[in-house]
């Protein structure tokens, strides 16, 4: 292609070689429109798409989130009520989504089947530009917010799917604390306001403003159109200009950002946050000093001050995160660094602390930093985190999420605000740059300009109200109340009208003359075979070693699994403790600080991760494994060995102080993920009550877990002995050649490397007799209700199949698909007015069903029972059996990187999963049929009889509906 030549519309303004990725950038502009356009080319197959739009919101109410939802419900060509839903069920995509950020919408999707690629290219432009919200107010009132009133007489309630999503986000404290530092900083633009909704503000919001919202924004001239991957960029280009912009001209649209006038002076700011009744407020609170630092449009400090926030707070070897946790400020310390905005913000959080700490907090942070301009940074800490960084940059693995589509968000982050879009993917010369630290002041002078230099901050409390939760939830009823008697009959009944209008279009189905223009693959253009994960058995020094003889650039990956049959049930939980401090305390050479170091400068990094792998043909059967995950240049193979040799028999567990500061840093980070992971939560507690392997698992990093990690930090002092005690009895038993798998993801070049240097680490393991020691639980349906202060609910409900009587088979896959995006789509989430809901079938028998930020409690596990009606009245011709298929091989067929091959290839090995099975699931996949689906009734009937639940939620919900459960519990004390 040549430069400022005219390609089907699209101008070429720039041609760039990104070496830095192996690619090269093209940008283009419509000439019609004025759209830009950005094309990576390369030889990646697994090509994406994005267009995204600058959605600048004015207020809180969550226009731009309520319409990224509402777009993909229904448009001009594709006029059915959920294509979004149509596509995931029918179509080969490797990521469909939408996403919401504070001043731009990314509608991006990706897929390596090119014609699967067009089709999804077509429904979002259309979703985008010709929307069906336009014609149906009711897609605002489902998505949105609305008010419900089936009969006078009843109450008037909020709902909306964004409504309760928010709420659930708002529930969070941490969430909380991150959506209020923009506000403290930005008060004058829009990042001071959230562009995802305030549940406090959302029902202010007009369907009139909604749409205004959508005409003013969402026009070509205001788009940034993404390509990448292997394609042919003319045919794409043709077909965005033929089917969608030359039917526009170019206008101005006003959606610039404008800059935060800096502030003078610190600001002060404290908002709160709902804790329950029982809860103690007692180191609870959040601190947080948060600066914003330059523009993202500064490449150079867009990579440096992201590596001065790990410097500063990341490792445990972090000098201000030392110094922090180590004047007992909080139990917690950790940083943040966003810079996908105009203005980057850097946040130094202390959590689990007290507000009278405030003033401390700031000075400790004042002192540090001071200290650190004079005496300067440890230069050892400094090339660590560069290496850490240049290795991650060189090895770009997003594992399932494409390379391409976390590279078009990236490019976002210069394109948005009128900069090149290849700046922030063109990193060598900038690493050269800031490798200069080493031997300069670098990191030191970005200290004194951003963080001691600049007024442009704030200092944030975030701390507990008792009664938060309920007062709010009272003010809305009463809010409600007050409303429906202010209204006339004439407005009450308008509002029956419009609820009963908005649940008539949500149980009517879309016609089949609709639905088959949803653009569909046939089976032909799926594989029929298997993707074979290479796996050969050898052996080393007694050693048995899966190789996995893969391309993967220099770059090893090494697994250890190491067998915890010989863990009695007792000391699971420090064998999880374990996997949490090693490489975190000190060894017998090496420092803490100095290990970490090390790892950082020589390795792209380790991980000790205890996992518990079922049968896949018998549920009762598990194997516990001590997982040691690591990565590294094949050239750097000697030295991994001899840490991973140093961690695995000379760590000391004699620092009390370390020890006591670590734990109270994983209970800190449990409850992070108890309240963003809330269903998944919910699930495995559930599963724990028949699944003996899900159970360990509960114990190793479930609620299991953190009720022992509360229990030793509550009463660490008189514990400490026995927690020391116990975890070098558990590194005794785990760290055993007699009990060691090994997994290693290389060419076969390179295994000679690893033949020749795997002595060094083999002589330090121990060579023990294993004695099975795995226990036997009390398994029953112990069926929990978990209070906590979140405004939601999170759902499930599940049993093992195979102990009904039933046996798995590949139609359970198209099943969940059917059951995910059909049944609970429409009940759980679209009436019910959840965020989400999904099924799960595992070939060991487990099932589950589980919601996520759900208002309902009752009514979505009477949806869960009544599924096997569903079932057994489920009828769908070809066509749709066809797109049920495709979907569920779209799931099935993941891109993989090198390192999740061999990671996938050796959890098959442990479980028992064969290459035949794996085929034979494939193939009863491909020839799934009406009356498998229907056959399946029974099993969904017999399961969810045996009445197994588990609910995590709102306190006064739970205690509302105390009668479904055989015990009620609040999660946090």
């Amino acid at each position: 292609m040549e430069l400022n030549k005219i390609y089907e519309g699209f101008k070429l303004q720039e041609i760039k070689e990104l070496k830095d990725i192996n690619s090269t950038g093209m940008i283009f502009e419509h000439e019609k429109t004025g759209a830009q356009l950005f094309f990576i080319k390369n030889d990646d197959d697994n090509k994406v798409f994005s267009i995204s739009f600058r959605t600048p919101p004015e207020n809180s109410t969550g226009v731009p989130h309520i319409i990224e939802h509402s777009v993909l419900c229904g448009s001009r060509k594709f006029p059915v009520k959920e294509p979004f839903v149509e596509l995931i069920k029918g179509s080969l995509n490797t990521f469909l989504n939408a996403m919401t950020f504070p001043d731009k919408t990314m509608y991006p999707v990706a897929s390596k089947n090119d014609k699967d690629f067009l089709n999804l290219m077509d429904v979002y432009l259309d979703a985008v530009l010709y929307p069906d919200m336009y014609n149906h107010p009711e897609i605002f009132m489902q998505e949105g917010w609305h008010y419900e009133l089936q009969k006078k007489e009843d109450p008037l309630t909020l709902k909306g799917v964004v409504y309760n999503e928010m709420k659930g986000a708002f529930s969070s404290p941490d969430s909380v604390l991150m959506r209020k530092v923009q506000e403290s900083l930005f008060p004058d633009t829009i990042y001071g306001v959230e562009s995802g909704g305030d549940p406090e503000v959302i029902p202010e919001l007009s369907y009139e403003e909604f749409i205004n919202f959508h005409k003013k924004y969402y026009h070509p001239s205001n788009s940034y159109i993404y390509l990448y991957g292997n394609m042919d960029i003319e045919e794409k280009l043709k077909f965005i200009n033929e089917n969608y912009l030359k039917d526009f001209d170019k206008i101005h649209v006003d959606s610039e950002i404008k800059i935060q006038k800096p502030f003078e002076n610190t600001k002060e700011n404290t908002v709160e946050y709902p804790i329950s009744e029982k809860e103690s407020e007692k180191d609870k609170t959040f601190l947080s000093l948060n600066f914003v630092m330059g523009t993202s449009k500064d490449k150079e400090e867009y990579l440096s001050l992201d590596m001065l926030e790990n410097i500063l707070l990341e490792s445990e070897s972090s000098p201000l995160k030392k110094a922090l946790i180590e004047a007992n400020l909080g139990k917690d310390v950790y940083g943040y660094y966003d810079r996908s905005i105009l203005q980057p913000v850097f946040s130094i959080v202390v959590k689990n602390s007290n507000e009278d700490k405030r003033d401390a907090f700031r000075k400790m942070v004042k002192d540090c930093l001071l200290d650190l301009v004079k005496n300067g940074i440890d230069k050892k800490l400094i090339e660590a985190c560069i290496n850490r960084k240049e290795f991650d940059l060189k090895e770009a693995n997003y594992q399932s999420f494409p390379k391409g589509l976390a590279y078009g968000i990236e490019c976002m982050d210069s394109w948005l605000y009128g900069e090149d879009p290849c700046k922030h993917l063109e990193f060598e010369s900038t690493l050269e740059k800031i490798k200069t630290a080493l031997t300069t002041n670098y990191f030191e002078k970005l200290i004194e300009k951003y963080l001691l230099d600049n007024p442009h901050s704030s200092i944030l409390v975030v701390k507990p109200c008792k009664g938060m939760a309920e007062a709010k939830e009272e003010e809305t009823k009463t809010k409600l109340k007050n409303y429906k008697e202010s209204l006339n009959e004439g407005e009450i009944n308008k509002i029956i009208e419009s609820t009963n209008k908005l649940m008539e279009r949500q149980v009517t189905p879309d016609s089949k003359e609709k639905l088959e223009l949803i653009p569909l693959l046939s089976l032909n253009d799926i594989n029929k075979e298997i993707e074979k994960l290479p796996i050969e058995e050898k052996e080393e020094l007694g050693v048995k070693v899966l190789h996995h003889s893969i391309f993967t650039g220099g770059i090893a990956y090494l697994t250890l699994y190491f067998d915890m049959s010989s863990v009695k049930e007792d000391l699971i939980s420090y064998a999880s403790l374990l996997s949490a401090l090693l490489t975190n305390i000190s060894t017998k050479n090496y420092s803490y600080e100095d290990l970490t170091n090390e790892i950082d400068i020589n390795t792209g990094g380790m991980s000790f991760n205890p996992a518990c792998y079922s049968n896949c043909n018998d549920s009762m059967t598990f194997y516990p494994k001590f997982d040691v995950r690591s990565k590294v240049l094949i050239e750097k193979m000697p030295k991994l060995f001899e840490l991973l040799g140093e961690i695995i028999s000379n760590t000391k567990f004699d620092e009390k102080k370390k020890a006591k500061e670590l734990i109270q840093k994983i209970k800190s980070r449990l409850e992070m993920s108890l309240f963003d992971r809330g269903h998944m939560v919910a699930a495995k507690r559930l599963c724990s009550y028949f699944s003996p392997s899900t159970k360990y698992n509960e114990i190793i990093n479930g609620l299991d877990f953190y009720n022992f990690i509360c229990d030793i930090e509550k009463d660490f002092e008189n514990k400490w002995e026995t927690i020391s005690s116990k975890l070098q009895e558990v590194t005794n038993l785990i760290f055993n050649k007699e009990n060691l798998l090994i997994s290693l993801t290389c060419d076969e070049k390179d295994y000679l490397n690893f033949k020749d240097n795997f002595k060094i680490l083999q002589e330090k393991l121990k060579g023990n007799k294993i004695i099975d020691s795995k226990p036997k639980f009390d398994l029953k349906p112990y069926n929990e209700g978990i209070m906590t202060s979140a405004k939601v609910q999170y759902v499930a409900k599940g049993y093992n199949f195979r102990k009904a009587g039933f046996e798995y088979s590949g139609a359970l896959r198209v099943l969940k698909t059917i059951i995910s995006f059909d049944y609970l789509w429409n009940k759980v989430r679209v009436q019910g007015g959840a965020y989400g809901s999904f099924s799960h079938f595992e070939m060991n028998g487990n099932l589950f069903f589980t919601s996520y930020r759900d208002p309902n409690l009752k009514e979505t596990l009477d949806a869960y029972n009544d599924a096997y009606k569903y079932v057994e009245q489920f009828n769908a011709d070809y066509r749709e059996m066809t797109k049920y298929i495709i979907g569920t091989i779209s799931e099935l067929d993941t891109p993989l990187t090198p390192s999740m091959k061999g990671d996938a290839a050796s959890i098959n090995y442990i479980r028992g999963i064969s290459e035949e099975a794996i085929k034979k699931e494939r193939d009863e996949i491909l020839s799934t049929s009406v009356d498998d689906i229907r056959s399946l009734k029974d099993m969904l009937k017999a399961s969810f009889e045996e009445n197994y639940i588990c609910v995590l939620g709102n306190e006064s919900t739970i205690k509302e509906n105390k009668d479904l459960f055989k015990k009620t519990f609040n999660l946090f004390e």
